[in-house]
């Protein structure tokens, strides 16, 4: 049975500050290139939801040392052997992983939740029996098995559907004889930040990476043993940016890095051109807009930045101009068909919007109370309590199932809500520590 939770109004202006657990696309990218090294490395703060947890624990069963200390975690890499895996419905999981797997040196049976097994895996899958890898399966489950270490070399696939098949093959490529090379052909390439992110952790970790168009090659080679500073997760920050926006106030995310390959950091210049007034310091960001003030549409191709399209749905929804998101086919293989839940819940609200083959155009509606559903996908669920914030009598189906990347979010969206009343935005300690407990990081908010 579904539960519901009364996504709580605004009743007044908000100032309120808080710091956002480190970033799910860092910390399971460096648990990856941690588990691959020639040495042990350290993850300082990095996030702990269930996603990392899902990826700890699959190194974990392969033979690799994962341990939490102090709110880091601590790697020590081994020799890699089969096992079974559960992913959940952790993207990142089903589509790292299985590279890293071709490696061990026994068979890998890879599962997880029902929802899981509809989203796209074909791709890397064929990509790895290309490259000589035994797999059985197309989608979730399936199974690997390599005789020996895989000669790599080139391989050409259709990454129009996830960024991520390009991603997981480059973040074990080092390991394998010829190194990797990875050239997409196909439809538009989404989340390209997400691959320059990846290329990016690569270096850092001392492998040799080359990109030209469409096309990059990871050189064989040692991967080194370090200490990964995660970043706050942008993405998880943006709902509560967005809450400056519908309710008024302001709202301060601290620890914001001043350069980033976070695709997150996009909602700064999407806030500005919906009205709001958005301020870059170092070491915070800061939105404000007045109380009542006017939210305008826009028009967005959000390809590069997919992972923010509810958020930036829900604001649109509450905007006094039609706005236009395009470039976001691939949404309907995430968690859910992104695109139809949007227009679907908005609509069941008293929205107006209409699903486009390859976004949506949401057009303005004086919206009303009622079921908002989640389809166990945790930025569906956010964008509900956004909307919640202004539309009195919103219910959010499953609101825990925004643990996959922020637990406690209903902890820290009630401490915001209770720091409206507070014009010196005071709360800002008392949810640091809540972030930290759930980050598993100290209270000072420090990231790396």
């Amino acid at each position: 049975m579904s539960h519901f939770w009364p996504a709580p109004v605004a009743h007044a202006p908000l100032f309120h500050q808080l710091l956002v657990p480190g970033s799910k696309s860092i910390t399971n990218r460096a648990l990856i290139l941690a588990a691959l090294a020639d040495g042990p490395s350290v993850l300082r703060a990095p996030l702990v939801s269930r996603d990392t947890d899902l990826m700890a624990q699959a190194l974990r069963t392969m033979g690799v040392g994962v341990e939490a200390r102090d709110g880091d975690l601590h790697v020590t890499p081994g020799p890699l052997h089969g096992g079974r895996i559960d992913c959940g419905l952790a993207g990142t999981v089903m589509r790292f992983l299985p590279p890293l797997a071709a490696l061990a040196s026994g068979e890998v049976f890879v599962d997880g939740d029902p929802q899981a097994r509809s989203r796209p895996m074909g791709t890397i899958l064929q990509a790895l029996r290309d490259l000589g890898v035994e797999v059985e399966g197309d989608s979730l489950p399936f199974t690997l098995r390599s005789a020996d270490v895989p000669a790599g070399g080139q391989v050409t696939i259709d990454a129009s559907a996830s960024s991520q098949f390009v991603s997981g093959l480059l973040l074990s490529g080092a390991r394998y004889r010829e190194g990797i090379t990875v050239r997409h052909e196909g439809g538009t390439l989404p989340s390209l930040p997400h691959i320059e992110m990846t290329c990016d952790m690569l270096r850092q970790a001392g492998v040799r990476v080359h990109q030209e168009h469409h096309t990059w090659t990871v050189a064989p080679g040692p991967i080194a043993g370090r200490t990964w500073a995660i970043e706050p997760d942008l993405s998880n920050a943006t709902p509560f940016l967005a809450a400056a926006a519908v309710a008024g106030g302001s709202v301060t995310i601290k620890d914001w890095p001043a350069q980033t390959t976070q695709p997150g950091d996009a909602i700064r210049q999407i806030l500005i051109d919906m009205g709001v007034t958005v301020t870059q310091e170092p070491g915070f960001v800061k939105a404000a807009h007045p109380r009542g003030g006017s939210l305008h549409g826009i028009d967005k191709d959000m390809s590069a930045i997919g992972e923010l399209t509810p958020t930036v749905a829900a604001l649109c929804a509450l905007a006094d101009t039609p706005s236009r998101l395009h470039g976001i086919a691939h949404l309907r293989g995430h968690e859910t068909d992104r695109l139809a839940a949007l227009a679907t819940e908005i609509n069941n609200l008293g929205g107006n919007v209409v699903e486009l083959d390859d976004g949506l155009e949401i057009h303005p509606a004086r919206l009303h109370g009622g079921q908002w559903r989640s389809y166990a996908d945790h930025r569906m669920a956010t964008a509900g309590a956004i909307i919640g914030l202004r539309v009195p009598g919103v219910v959010v189906e499953d609101i825990t199932t925004t643990a996959k990347t922020l637990p406690g979010f209903e902890r820290m969206w009630a401490r915001m809500l209770g720091g409206a009343a507070d014009a010196a935005g005071g709360t800002g300690t008392a949810e640091a520590a809540d972030a930290a407990t759930n980050a598993g990081q100290p209270e000072d908010g420090r990231n790396g």
